[in-house]
């Protein structure tokens, strides 16, 4: 333990890398016959905070904004003599879109002109992204309750939730992050809780693919959450009350504030409801779930050129393992209890415009406990396990010219102590018991470069070094490439991409009386290797009139692909490796403008294979031979289809609905499917006086009782949530 603790605390000092939140927003200023304005103001507004900036522009008209936090903006120019002018904007982290301001000479009409930029595309990417913001996520029926992943799967193509795991592109390892700074968790299936509460989400961005250089663990989704600041707020707190079907409640309290140079946020939520998990039948047995959590966000500019950033957070969830009718006679009482806390600080520092590092440290710490009750035959399970990441990130990106370059290095040491406990309760005597302490280290650095050929030709190129050890000790060396054309007039953006993944694996183990129970059961336990993974794809972005089409087709091959299996029917779950996936298939992402002034549309649409090849290489197994041929994953589902659509009514009023469409996952082994299932969720709000709010949703309102899977996962088979109905009261005040 001492020699770890010495690997990492130099880290903590001198490590680094990883995504950000930030942007760089640039452009130049001219009149009616294309020369530069000098001196104009140029001003950069958010759209939902009162985050603001100001700069001149030079004598060759240029601008330019530094550490631009991830949102919506206005950038408004104003020049003596000419008519103001403004664009609405989207940055994305890491972006450095160019603005083009063409003033017109002044008239008697001084009103600012606001249009749509072209760049409110991404022109520069080859990724397909997906943002969604706050005002999305409190209208969405159901997407701001404490433990719902609403605001993922509702608006991002191919995500789902299967036996109580968040799936996207056949994948479940997904990569978290909070303003930027990796929330490292090399587990397998370990948590069902949440990360945090939604509530606490300012906007969210989703990547699944064409990932840059600097994002690497978990890499069938990365959710870069840009949390609550205290800039949208100015001495003001919220309180949050709901009830509902199930006795369920989400209630929060929250407080915010700012001046020009802080800025602050905090909130505590509660929740708790009597229909937890997925259940394995249509009625509702042994299902409840509770949860606390508290959340904090402090920003403090030390100048113009130094900003300092910390975010922490606290949750504890408890949760009953859902019962059939005979489990329920037969008096099993199982339990899952889980809790986590992160601690994120960041230093960012602007050299000059056009150059920024960022260095954070961070702690991830993440505990999930499973308690076999009295009831439980043949035998008592029992599997808790701890985990502990402390590490660092930093990273420097420059804008210069043609180029938008970033460096970065990254680092974290986990610690893992898990206890495994079996006793048998058929009268054969048997009671095992074992404890591992395991320490493993994770390394990365990245290099890459979005070189900007042409006004319509970006190409996109880096590396990523990775270096695992634990268990066994791994190295990767990842290329990633792609490039995006912009077609003039049309303003299409058509890109393609190349890129290998490398995904640490688990430190779990199996050894001692455990490991002869294993054996005895016919199964073993194998060293765990990292998955590797190589993927491809190529997509085009359509706007027109202000509505965007994205279509993306992408295929992935992973060698030693991560999975889970249960230890006879014991129900602990221990990780595996499959000797090879694929994955290929269609997306589609529809975002609409404000059509008629009132309704606002997003639809998301998958289509897609999940397929695996060979044997078990790692983890749990039986050594039973490799399959021949591919056969479909337990989460391959062949077509997801997602339909928001927001209406603003008369009267401070408005709705929103979504359907949600999924044509079965597979059935038991497969070949075939399970019957397609349908969900209609709906949602009415409407200001009632100065400060109160109220709103009444209805999820799953059709009352489908859909069986949705019947996977290993907590006893195998899962229903879709029967017809829920709450109100929601909201009462915003000054302090």
């Amino acid at each position: 333990m001492k020699s770890s603790l010495c690997v990492v605390l130099p880290l903590l000092v001198a490590a680094a890398a990883g995504a950000t939140i930030f942007g760089n927003v640039r452009g130049i200023v001219h009149d009616p016959q294309h020369h530069p304005i000098e001196r104009a103001k140029v001003t950069i507004r958010a759209q939902t905070s009162e985050w603001s900036r100001s700069a001149p522009s030079n004598a060759e008209g240029e601008f330019q904004f530094s550490a631009v936090p991830l949102g919506d903006y206005q950038v408004e120019v104003v020049a003596p003599g000419f008519a103001p002018l403004a664009q609405r904007i989207t940055v994305t982290s890491g972006s450095a879109p160019i603005l083009h301001f063409l003033l017109e000479l002044a008239s008697s009409k001084q009103e600012v002109q606001v249009s749509a930029s072209p760049e409110s595309v991404d022109t520069q990417s080859s990724a397909p992204e997906s943002i969604v913001s706050r005002d999305e996520i409190s209208r969405t029926p159901g997407a701001d309750r404490t433990n719902s992943l609403a605001m993922i799967t509702d608006y991002v193509p191919g995500a789902t939730l299967v036996h109580d795991q968040l799936h996207i592109r056949g994948g479940h390892q997904v990569s978290w992050l909070i303003d930027g700074v990796p929330v490292p968790n090399t587990n397998i299936a370990s948590n069902v809780g949440p990360q945090f509460d939604p509530k606490d989400v300012d906007y969210i961005e989703v990547g699944r693919g064409g990932y840059a250089a600097e994002y690497g663990d978990r890499t069938y989704g990365v959710f870069n959450v840009v949390t609550r600041t205290g800039f949208e707020r100015a001495n003001e707190g919220e309180w949050v009350g709901s009830y509902g079907s199930f006795n369920e409640t989400n209630d929060q309290v929250s407080f915010g504030s700012h001046t020009e140079r802080f800025a602050y946020y905090a909130s505590l939520n509660g929740n708790r409801t009597d229909l937890g998990l997925l259940t394995p039948t249509s009625s509702v047995i042994h299902d409840r779930a509770s949860g606390l959590g508290g959340f904090g966000s402090l920003i403090f500019n030390v100048n113009s050129s130094d900003q300092l950033r910390m975010v922490t957070s606290l949750r504890r969830d408890h949760y009953q393992v859902p019962n059939t009718p005979d489990q329920q006679f037969a008096g099993i009482r199982d339990l899952r209890r889980e809790s986590a806390a992160l601690a994120n600080f960041s230093w960012v520092h602007t050299f000059r415009p056009a150059v920024l590092r960022t260095v954070s440290p961070f702690y991830h710490f993440t505990r999930a406990d499973f308690a076999g009750g009295a009831g439980d035959t043949p035998v008592i399970p029992t599997d808790n396990r701890a985990s502990n990441y402390v590490g660092a990130q930093t990273t420097l990106g420059a804008v210069a010219g043609k180029h938008n370059a970033r460096v970065g290095f990254e680092s974290f040491a986990q610690h893992d102590s898990a206890r495994f406990g079996i006793q048998d309760t058929a009268g054969g005597g048997l009671a095992l018991s074992q404890r591992e302490a395991i320490w493993g280290i994770l390394q990365a650095a990245f290099l890459e470069d979005h070189y900007k050929a042409a006004p319509w030709l970006t190409f996109n190129a880096g590396i990523r070094l990775t270096r695992f050890s634990g268990a066994l000790a791994e190295t990767s060396a990842d290329p990633r490439v792609g490039a995006a054309i912009r077609l003039p007039k049309l303003n299409w953006v058509l890109r393609g991409y190349y890129g290998r993944y490398y995904q640490a694996p688990p430190l779990d183990t199996v050894s001692g009386p455990l490991l002869q129970f294993a054996a005895a059961q016919g199964f073993g336990f194998l060293p765990l290797h990292g998955e590797r993974d190589e993927q491809r794809e190529f997509g085009v972005t359509i706007p027109v009139r202000s509505w965007v089409l994205d279509l993306d087709n992408f295929r992935t091959h992973a060698r030693n692909f991560f999975d889970h299996d249960v230890l006879a029917n014991s129900n602990i779950f221990l990780p595996l490796t499959i000797q090879g996936a694929r994955i290929r298939g269609w997306e589609a992402a529809l975002r609409s403008p404000r059509v008629f002034n009132r309704a606002e549309i997003r639809v998301a649409y998958s289509h897609q294979y999940a397929e695996g090849r060979g044997g078990a290489t790692g983890g749990l197994t039986d050594f039973s031979p490799p399959a021949c041929c591919f056969f479909f994953l337990d989460h391959d589902q062949r077509n997801t289809l997602s339909s928001v659509v927001s209406l603003t009514l008369p009267r401070r009023s408005w709705a929103a609905t979504n359907i949600s469409y999924g044509s079965g996952f597979l059935d038991g082994d497969g070949p075939g499917h399970l019957p397609a299932h349908t969900t209609f969720d709906v949602s009415l709000g409407k200001s009632i006086r100065e400060g109160w709010s109220i709103a009444v949703s209805a999820l799953n309102a059709g009352n489908r009782r859909s069986l949705v899977d019947n996977s290993n996962t907590f006893g195998g088979t899962h229903y879709a949530h029967p017809r829920q109905i709450s109100v929601e009261l909201r009462y915003r005040f000054h302090y």
